[in-house]
């Protein structure tokens, strides 16, 4: 267990910093992908994809395409498959079935705009031209468009799969069946989430450049995880990763779609080495929309054990999931985290789930920001049904089920371990700051629309060590590594396998290695998203990268700090250096109680040590730098309550959010500025995705939300202004005690918009299990109640 220090007052830990990036990207010079200049002789790419949802692949007919000036060349999966290996999504997890994916399909595609051939030309227009050219001999199939249709086997989508079902998991601890025998009353809840997709500001692209003479590949591509994706190239085009550089330009969103390398990318950077001729691609928003990636589209129901106040004696959870047609990640890889935490805040020792993923012919599905989001909005919701069920008020439920300081170190049924987590604590603070009492009388007043007042507790999963890896069947490593030298002059530069997309990655996690270190900030600088520069790390998913890039950086800089600070006392002729600290770049020193400066900076620390090895102390190497790879706990978790308040039109199904408050601990936070702008980005995504949005497919399994007029995102107008309040309480188990916090407003958006919804509609009689709470979904569910009554 590590025992943070207190950070130092005055230190950079904790200042509400303006970000560094922003100047350049306010000012327009940025530097996106589409600001790299295309090399000389570079081609443009388009790809042709399947107008079907289900069909075999026929003769593919490249004559007229490749007629049409400027086409270099029209290339197919069989091309392709020549130089890409395929994927095998096959780990050693009990109840997943195997799958294998071709860099494109040869055989059968499976869902619409699944790509079958490459069009690459000297410009984007001839390579739209030539691919509108393209003929593929069609054999329609059968489509299998939900988890109902994927049941009656009408159809496979992957022939290794047999009856669709691609993975089943199942758990329980040994007292559930007595926790509800004894019950006095068994409370059922359904709850559904609609498929959506990640809307990045900036959708894909890569810039792939193949030099023949050094076989040496560079891929320039917007990419959270710089060195898992060059491992992934590299093994898929059988290379050796000193073969493959990655450079990550700026970003513009990710949200978990731009992780790994997905096959649009394996082919453009296939095509270059095939052609020896930089290559580059970039992403429409209709292909981004429909082919990139999906998630959220799953079905839960629970039924819960409690006695007639409200308590919770045990809860089972079946879990239904749309994973779409092929296999990016390991089919379990989200339900299975659901499954795990999803009795979050509460005193909960009896607890059982069964999880099974299904095959549709849909666009495949991956991690998407908070892809767990879905737990807390099931745990609220239940303890909400719970109320409604006994007549009780859902914040004295919640109360009587909440885990408090006294129940700390907490393990969970499912052996997660809670420590610095304070549910109770921000469960109040929420309550009192959005006014819940008057709310309440509120409703009981006559009124012309319906009010409702939601509440979600998150219990945020953070910085997924490598042990929580295995302790849940899912192959990966959870470490991050750190970089730090001094150079000289006393500047400072650090690195960590992250790389930023949107995060102010530049910023908190200088923030965190000037901590560490004792430097100054204006001398320090951040180095991340280029795979020949920075260490190897995990990159940046989930919320981990506060706390394992910044904990890394911050140990890194300890661990070169006490170099430093040897060095100092042999300068200062002491015998040790007891007594000696660096702070904001000077050397001080302990005299009868007080903090006195020496007179030593650490730029004549960094002279000495680079240029002047001699006045070292006897046995120590030149030069100042550190290398430090730093493996976080299993699970550390964060929590925030939100409360949501919103008003209904009857007439019409208006849903209008009147205010949101966020009450959050997420242990010591780096840059309070960040924060703030983390929690209203995450929020926001998770009431955009509440209310509106809806990757929809129609019932033969044709795509239907293609652009922006189909696919609904929240505007500014459509979302309230958030209040934030912090409870912060470090981790005593990660370096300063941060814990991470970039994931949980998405989980309690979506968890207090849907319970708020309820708690209005509830008025009439009406409820809601599925998103998106639209208003003709509303509409639509108080008609039928008046038709019914």
């Amino acid at each position: 267990m590590i025992v943070p220090p207190p950070p130092e007052p005055g230190g950079p830990l904790g200042k509400a910093l303006r970000r560094r990036e922003d100047r350049r990207l306010l000012m327009g010079q940025g530097r996106f992908l589409d600001d790299i200049p295309a090399p000389p002789g570079c081609l443009h790419a388009v790809f042709v994809r399947s107008p079907h949802p289900h069909a075999r692949i026929g003769p593919i007919d490249t004559a007229a395409a490749r007629a049409v000036p400027g086409v270099a060349a029209v290339l197919t999966g069989r091309d392709l498959g020549a130089i890409v290996a395929p994927l095998r999504m096959a780990p050693p997890i009990a109840g997943l079935l195997p799958m294998d994916m071709p860099v494109l399909p040869t055989d059968i595609a499976r869902f619409v705009g699944d790509p079958v051939a490459l069009v690459l030309a000297a410009s984007r227009s001839a390579a739209e031209d030539a691919a509108e050219l393209v003929q593929v001999a069609w054999d329609p199939l059968p489509a299998i468009a939900s988890i109902a249709q994927a049941k009656q086997a009408a159809a496979l989508v992957d022939p290794a799969v047999p009856g669709n079902r691609v993975s089943r998991q199942g758990f329980a601890t040994p007292g559930l069946d007595a926790a509800f025998a004894r019950a006095d009353r068994v409370v059922e809840a359904r709850f559904a989430q609609q498929r959506q997709t990640h809307v990045p500001l900036e959708p894909r692209g890569v810039l792939a450049i193949w030099d023949a003479g050094r076989e040496h590949l560079t891929l320039r591509v917007g990419t959270q995880a710089p060195h898992p994706y060059r491992s992934a190239v590299a093994s898929r085009l059988r290379l050796k990763e000193f073969q493959v550089t990655v450079e990550s330009p700026e970003m513009g969103g990710g949200f978990g779609q731009k992780i790994i390398p997905l096959r649009e990318d394996l082919c453009i950077a296939a095509a270059s080495r095939l052609l020896n001729r930089p290559v580059r691609w970039r992403e429409t928003r209709a292909e981004n929309l429909m082919t990139a990636m999906m998630a959220r589209e799953e079905t839960i129901v629970t039924r819960a054990a409690v006695a007639t106040d409200g308590r919770l004696l045990g809860l089972t959870c079946a879990m239904e999931v749309d994973f779409g047609a092929w296999s990016f990640f390991p089919a379990n890889y989200m339900a299975r985290v659901v499954a795990m935490i999803l009795p979050g805040p509460y005193r909960l020792r009896d607890y059982g789930y069964d999880v099974q993923v299904w095959l549709t012919n849909k666009c495949p599905s991956g991690p998407m920001r908070a892809p767990m989001a879905v737990t807390s909005w099931v745990m609220e919701g239940t303890m909400d049904a719970v109320a409604r069920e006994l007549g009780l008020d859902p914040l004295a439920v919640r109360r009587i089920n909440s885990i408090g300081d006294a129940d700390l170190p907490f393990t969970t049924a499912t052996g997660e371990r809670y420590d610095a987590l304070t549910p109770r604590a921000t469960l109040d603070a929420a309550a009192a700051a959005i006014g819940y009492d008057a709310l309440r009388a509120g409703q009981a007043q006559p009124r012309d629309r319906l009010l409702g007042i939601g509440l979600c507790t998150v219990v945020e999963s953070t910085t997924y060590g490598s042990a929580f890896y295995r302790a849940a069947g899912i192959p990966g490593s959870g470490h991050e590594v750190a970089t730090m030298r001094v150079e000289p002059s006393g500047a400072v530069i650090a690195s960590c396998g992250l790389m930023g997309s949107g995060q102010g990655y530049e910023t908190s996690l200088a923030q965190a290695a000037a901590a560490g270190l004792g430097a100054a900030l204006d001398d320090l600088v951040i180095q991340i998203g280029h795979s020949d520069i920075a260490p190897y790390g995990m990159g940046s998913r989930g919320s981990r990268g506060a706390a394992a890039g910044g904990g890394a950086l911050y140990m890194a800089g300890q661990r070169l700090k006490a170099k430093v600070l040897a060095i100092a006392a042999a300068m200062l002729d002491l015998n040790s250096a007891a007594g000696l600290d660096l702070r904001d770049g000077v050397v001080l020193r302990l005299v009868e109680g007080a903090w006195v400066e020496t007179g030593l900076s650490l730029a004549q620390v960094a002279r000495t040590a680079h240029l002047d090895p001699l006045r070292l102390p006897p046995g120590m190497e030149p030069g100042l730098h550190a290398v430090l790879a730093y493996d976080p706990p299993a699970m550390t978790y964060a929590n925030s309550t939100h409360a949501c308040a919103v008003e209904i039109d009857p007439a019409t199904g208006a849903l209008r959010v009147l205010r949101h408050v966020v009450a959050e601990d997420c242990g010591t936070r780096i840059n309070p500025l960040i924060v703030a702008g983390q929690t209203h980005g995450a929020t926001a995504m998770g009431l955009s995705g509440a209310m509106m949005e809806h990757a929809a497919y129609a019932e033969d399994g044709q795509a239907v939300a293609g652009s922006f007029m189909d696919y609904a995102i929240a505007r500014a107008d459509d979302l309230p202004a958030f209040e934030l309040s912090h409870h912060d309480t470090p981790s005593p188990s990660t370096p300063a005690g941060i814990k991470g916090m970039a994931e949980g407003g998405t989980m309690g958006g979506i968890g207090a918009l849907m319970n708020a919804v309820n708690d209005a509609l509830a008025r009439a009689g009406v409820h809601l299990d599925s998103g998106p709470a639209t208003p003709a979904r509303i509409w639509a569910a108080l008609q039928a109640a008046k038709d019914t009554a």
